[in-house]
């Protein structure tokens, strides 16, 4: 995934590194399944959701899995003493195993901080490329489950199945993140060919037999998430690069670099997968198809209503996986992201870290109890709203609506602490308006419809007392 990140060894200092970010398919295709269909409608409801990316990575601080990748990318930067030899860095990593230890795991708490920001669904890493396993899968000893990790004994050692159960009684959807590639078994990265960049280190095509059992090992791992884990609603699919051949756009640049078809088959594992999990939404990342159900522009906005459904994934702080001392957006940004994102159409899914340790740091929880308290005021006009690709959604004036209201949001920049006490709403309706309300607030506004929008009066009390600091939504009724 993209980052801007920080490398950190006990022993090192800190260094950035960025990767490509994910693009968008050229071409959207609508399941044709009706009950994926429905399943799609519910989640274009929801808007906010939470990513999590946690795996032993996150004991030395690094970024997730791409250290181990041989490419000469910044993303891909090796540190520390093992830097200079990658058979001797790969085993180090790989060791972490045997020191990840989140004592401190405690699911129902990231839940309800979750529900207090107002998110809705839910996506968590079962599996990174690394391939070590957040879950308890019998078709590998690379998982936090086996008695190699000192975790294993813990009660809530599978903790996918324990994530999963805390969201669902939330009322969350729930998406399992899964990695297509697999960069620990040897059906991937087989060591008679030491691998070269991110791409399975051999020919398919030369070696069938390997191939299928790669695409197999594959195929049972998400079965076991399919059949053991309760209700799921989303695979979320990433390591677009395993992928038919015949699926490459030649435009994109990190498409052009895959050597080999790595088609897994994602037709007959979703058949499978929808066995057990009726209407699941498959998000198989910039491979364009019926098996992208929506699209995810990482760590960036598309700058204009899309006439599909997408998410932007993007992090709270500056890393997708934990950081020490990493730094957080403000509320402000965040909300401000995600109302231009509900405004042209998308949704928004917030990356937060968890630490070695099993718990978020202390800003995280602060920075959801902020959005939580705008959502609080505000959800009515993020929830269940549609975007209207002739309204503003470029700020600071972006737009949402539902079937007689129209929500006028106002994105507040820093420092202004204050209202006019006339504001200029640049909208103006086709239907005679009966109110216009600005949420968290009882107060009766008049207003007058002109040439240019809508002019809406402030009370003085109301001017110096505004009901946030971060986005001000004016709800315009219709009848």
């Amino acid at each position: 995934m993209r980052i801007i990140s920080i490398l950190f060894f006990a022993w090192l200092s800190c260094a950035f590194v960025q990767a490509q970010e994910h693009n968008l398919s050229a071409k959207y295709v609508a399941p044709s399944d009706p009950m994926v269909a429905a399943k799609l409608t519910q989640w274009k409801q929801l808007k906010f959701g939470l990513l999590m990316h946690w795996g032993t990575y996150s004991q030395w601080g690094i970024v997730e899995s791409w250290s181990l990748c041989p490419e000469d990318e910044n993303w891909c930067i090796r540190r520390g003493p093992f830097a200079n030899d990658w058979f001797a860095y790969k085993k180090a990593y790989e060791g972490l195993q045997q020191q990840f230890n989140p004592v401190l795991f405690n699911p129902d708490k990231w839940a309800d901080a979750a529900a207090t920001a107002g998110m809705k669904y839910m996506v968590f890493t079962t599996k990174h490329h690394d391939g070590f396993c957040m879950f308890d899968s019998k078709y590998t000893d690379y998982r936090i489950t086996h008695s190699s990790s000192p975790f294993s004994t813990h009660p809530k050692a599978n903790v996918a199945k324990e994530v999963f159960d805390a969201f669902r009684k939330k009322g969350f959807m729930i998406g399992a993140y899964f990695s297509k590639p697999d960069w620990h078994t040897p059906d991937y990265w087989w060591s008679y060919f030491p691998p070269k960049d991110r791409n399975v280190s051999y020919n398919p095509a030369k070696y069938p037999e390997r191939w299928n059992a790669y695409k197999t090992f594959t195929h049972n791992q998400m079965i076991e998430l399919a059949t053991g884990y309760g209700p799921l609603d989303i695979f979320w699919l990433d390591g677009g690069w395993v992928r038919p051949k015949h699926s490459i756009d030649t435009a994109v640049e990190w498409q052009r670099t895959i050597p080999y078809d790595q088609d897994i088959d994602i037709p007959a594992i979703a058949a499978k997968v929808r066995q057990h999990q009726p209407g699941m939404l498959f998000v198989d990342r910039t491979v364009p198809g019926e098996y992208e159900n929506y699209a995810t522009p990482e760590q960036s906005v598309p700058n204009q209503y899309l006439p599909y459904p997408w998410e932007s994934c993007m992090t709270l702080g500056n890393s997708w996986s934990h950081v020490p001392n990493d730094e957080y957006k403000q509320a402000r940004k965040v909300i401000h992201l995600l109302t231009t994102i509900v405004s042209r159409n998308g949704s928004l899914l917030l990356n937060v870290g968890p630490r070695p340790d099993g718990e978020w740091d202390s800003t995280a929880y602060q920075r959801l109890q902020q959005i939580g308290s705008w959502m609080q005021q505000n959800g009515q006009a993020i929830y269940a709203t549609e975007a209207d690709p002739q309204l503003p959604s470029a700020g600071p004036w972006v737009f949402t609506k539902k079937t007689n209201e129209v929500f006028a949001i106002y994105q507040v920049p820093e420092n202004k602490t204050a209202m006019p006490t006339s504001v200029l709403i640049p909208y103006t309706p086709k239907r005679t308006i009966n109110a216009v309300q600005l949420l968290g607030t009882t107060k009766k506004l008049s207003f007058t419809v002109t040439e240019k929008g809508i002019v809406v009066n402030i009370p003085k009390s109301l001017a110096l007392a505004p009901p946030n600091a971060w986005a001000w939504v004016f709800q315009i009724v219709a009848p």
